[in-house]
């Protein structure tokens, strides 16, 4: 199907100003990272989190938006109210994200004191399908990053409810190769003009109903490329 979306929006503005005729692919997220080292493609352009381990090998551009690592649950769901009651729970997220990372350390964490910790870990190949999982009763929870819940509910009423947060706060950015500074230069600049006209704003209200942090600097963490 077609691509749509805040990312596809920000790339064909990037596009448009290029004079390039956009070959954008769809693939699972696991394959992504890999596909840009072995020049499959130039450009990651999905919402990536930022953490000092990928930094170290990828060229993050500056940030299109920010997020918090939310717990989701049913509506109706009255066992978990809080992050801590998923001690024992069923508890899923998306394979390699950069979410993943952070559901385990929380799972030692509530070892550490003294609890369960989750139940069990179901790792699923993109995050549409812990929110299938979710609504079907497989899993008692997810975790995603706090704009794609808000999608997802804005998408689906009445259905899922947001119960806590986990982790840090991060920034979500594009990743290209480490070599290739004039294309990260060039979506810097592009998605600085989307910042300073209020089009980049306009866009986070559009798709995810809030807006969201991009700083221009202090973004990525020591030893970044």
């Amino acid at each position: 199907g077609q691509i749509v979306g805040y990312n596809k929006d920000i790339l064909d503005y990037a596009a448009s100003q290029l004079g390039v005729k956009l070959d954008q692919l769809n693939l699972p997220f696991q394959g992504l990272l890999p596909g840009l080292l072995a020049k499959k493609f130039d450009l990651m352009a999905t919402s990536t989190g930022i953490n000092p381990e990928r930094a170290a090998k990828y060229a993050y551009t500056r940030p299109t938006g920010s997020f918090e690592n939310v717990i989701v649950v049913r509506a109706d769901e009255e066992r978990i109210k809080k992050p801590e009651d998923i001690n024992g729970m069923v508890v899923a997220t998306q394979l390699a994200s950069s979410v993943q990372p952070i559901i385990e350390a929380y799972d030692k964490e509530l070892k550490d004191k003294g609890g369960k910790g989750v139940g069990e870990l179901k790792l699923f190949t993109s995050f549409p399908e812990t929110h299938v999982a979710l609504a079907s009763g497989q899993v008692d929870a997810i975790v995603i990053a706090s704009p794609s819940a808000a999608v997802l509910m804005k998408n689906v009423p009445d259905t899922y409810k947001v119960v806590g947060s986990i982790g840090e706060f991060s920034y979500l950015s594009w990743v290209v190769r480490p070599e290739d500074k004039d294309l990260r230069e060039f979506i810097n600049a592009k998605i600085g003009e989307l910042k300073d006209s209020g089009k980049l704003k306009e866009l986070q209200l559009k798709w995810f109903g809030f807006e969201m942090k991009t700083p221009d600097q202090g973004y990525l963490p020591p030893g970044a490329l």
